[in-house]
């Protein structure tokens, strides 16, 4: 498992990423990795996190983006010093790949809304490792 960490305005993001073998089909180029998240509050006032954008790029260099409200199903609301974690999984065709993207949070305090980077981060198959 590898780790990943990035702060940006105060929220600090760490990642830590797995491969999935037995939900994984490599006879028909088919790899699932799970990533784990923990998003915590660093900042005084009370954060709101709104929205998710990823961009999902397999080892060919095809790129995908995924948009939405929250994080599965979530729009969950950190007071200071508050964590949140969630898991969630990506299927690749290729056995390496990489995820970025950020977060678009609201202060609740102040009604400002602000970017959040996800630090980027491999998704590797455990073969490639090391």
């Amino acid at each position: 498992m590898s780790m990943f960490s990035k702060t940006t305005n105060g929220i600090k993001i760490n990642v830590e990423t797995s491969f999935l073998p037995d939900k994984s089909n490599p006879d028909h180029n088919y790899y699932v990795y799970a990533y784990y998240v923990t998003i915590e509050n660093t900042i005084q006032d009370t954060v709101q996190l709104l929205s998710r954008h990823w961009i999902i790029t397999d080892g060919m260099g095809n790129k995908r983006e995924v948009k939405g409200e929250g994080v599965i199903g979530e729009q969950p609301i950190l007071e200071q010093e508050q964590k949140h974690a969630y898991q969630s999984w990506s299927p690749l065709p290729t056995k390496m790949g990489k995820m970025e993207g950020s977060y678009m949070m609201l202060n609740l305090k102040t009604r400002q809304k602000f970017e959040v980077q996800i630090p980027p981060f491999i998704l590797v198959h455990h073969e490639l490792e090391n």
